[in-house]
């Protein structure tokens, strides 16, 4: 038995931080784990930053309802989908990603949660397992599964690096130059072929 296990942001929708950065005017809210390898850290300070401006919950929910996944995307899930199965494992946060996943048809999705104030203050969050998806794959790997993994961040290359293959999409050329031994596409058609080679 075969699982396919991607990254979310990056691979199958845009990053939320970059369009809520785009969305607020704050350009310090650009970064993401293609930049910053420890999450928590990251997400400390992002946190920070909203406290600073004021904004909450509300105001990101507002940006994340107008993303739609990244053009062809749906059509390459669908197609994954019809030929095994595919969990989603992504390090953002159930309150931003449930609109995005029915634009995508609904996909299994394995991600951790916010800490919310009753007034819509990100007041911290809880990630469901430390190296929650690295972790995922292991316990996959556990219960006799052979994983496939495929993202775009530093936080990928864990379960990349475990699984039975793994592939890199989008990545920086800072990452792909780092990992000259994974494959690396841009192109959601490769991308299938690739998974596709190892099923």
């Amino acid at each position: 038995m075969k699982i396919v296990c991607l990254d979310m942001e990056g691979v199958l929708v845009p990053e939320i931080w970059i369009a809520f950065s785009e969305a607020s005017g704050i350009p310090e809210l650009r970064r993401t784990t293609r930049d910053e390898p420890d999450y928590n850290k990251l997400m400390n300070w992002r946190i920070g930053i909203l406290k600073e401006h004021h904004l909450g919950l509300r105001e990101i929910q507002e940006t994340i309802a107008k993303i739609d996944p990244l053009p062809g995307a749906k059509e390459f899930l669908d197609k994954l989908r019809a030929q095994t199965q595919v969990l989603i494992l992504s390090d953002t946060f159930e309150q931003f990603a449930m609109p995005l996943m029915k634009k995508l048809g609904y996909p299994t999705l394995m991600c951790n949660t916010l800490q919310v104030a009753p007034d819509g203050e990100i007041t911290g969050f809880t990630m469901r397992v430390e190296q929650s998806k690295l972790t995922t794959v292991k316990a996959l790997q556990s219960i006799g599964y052979e994983t496939i993994a495929a993202g775009d961040s530093f936080n990928d290359l864990g379960m990349i690096r475990a699984s039975k293959a793994g592939f890199l999409f989008r990545s920086t050329e800072q990452i792909k130059k780092d990992n000259p031994d994974l494959p690396a596409y841009e192109e959601f058609d490769d991308f299938l072929k690739g998974i596709e080679s190892v099923l």
